[in-house]
């Protein structure tokens, strides 16, 4: 794999996680799936998940088995929003870096391409993805969209970077860059 596939993920979605449907997940035959929190899952200034992530994660619990991996230090922000939704969880995960990764997908007990990182972030989320040889999601922020390029530069830096290297768009519908539809 070249250095810039690394942050190609398999599916962006121009949605937030909630765009992330069953019908995806049976379509790309996926078993598990290894989420990032922060803006992920719960914008960064929130310490609850919002009812409709709740309701997400109930109805995506019941065919996949879900893991939350964040490079959040705090152990009371990522332990209290896990609690919350009864899922396991690993914080300090350190991503791009794979240690933490495999400890999750170990666990699941499913191949590492039958397992998502879905995330935010391209350098974070996408890179560490791909080199443990997961499927990835790359999903938009729970944040409003009018005040992402301003409120998150590393972001939209990320993104534009991507962008000029690989030679695609970022967002759009739901589109597929490795693996066939």
């Amino acid at each position: 794999m070249l250095w810039a596939e690394f942050l190609q993920p398999d599916l962006v979605l121009e949605n937030t996680v909630i765009g992330l449907t069953p019908e995806l997940l049976q379509h790309y035959q996926l078993k598990g799936l290894v989420l990032d929190v922060d803006e992920t899952l719960v914008p960064l200034k929130e310490r609850e998940v919002s009812p409709e992530v709740a309701e997400w994660i109930g109805q995506i619990r019941q065919i996949a088995s879900l893991w939350l991996v964040s490079n959040n230090i705090s152990e009371t922000r990522i332990g209290g929003i896990a609690k919350s939704l009864q899922l396991p969880y690993i914080c300090s995960a350190g991503k791009p870096s794979r240690r933490k990764l495999r400890a999750a997908i170990a666990s699941m007990g499913f191949p590492a391409d039958r397992v998502a990182m879905v995330g935010d972030r391209l350098i974070t989320d996408a890179l560490a993805g791909n080199r443990m040889g997961m499927f990835t999601i790359l999903v938009e922020p729970m944040v409003d969209p009018a005040i992402v390029a301003r409120s998150y530069p590393l972001r939209t830096l990320e993104v534009r970077l991507t962008q000029g290297l690989l030679g695609f768009p970022l967002t759009g519908k739901q589109q597929n860059f490795r693996k066939d539809s």
